[in-house]
């Protein structure tokens, strides 16, 4: 699979399967469905050949190139409540 991270914080924000095509451009991240306009080659990096967690979602996990950690103080945004 491809992970593509902030470079900032190394957190994964998508993954995609590696039979999918992925451009990263200095402009954006084209996909097969979408185009990511806030990631680019400039603030992303697109890790290949990577296993994420089972329990992966996008904003959960960091990955530095080699290792997988959650967010501290990460949240499932299901379980979250109505603040009213």
């Amino acid at each position: 699979m491809k992970t593509i991270t902030f470079n900032s914080n190394n957190v994964s924000a998508y993954v995609f399967e590696d039979t999918e095509q992925v451009t990263v451009s200095t402009e954006n991240i084209t996909c097969p469905n979408f185009i990511i306009g806030d990631l680019n080659s400039t603030n992303s990096t697109m890790h290949t050949e990577v296993t994420p967690p089972e329990d992966w979602m996008g904003g959960r996990y960091v990955y530095d190139g080699t290792d997988w950690t959650e967010v501290v103080g990460w949240v499932d945004p299901s379980e979250m409540t109505d603040p009213e």
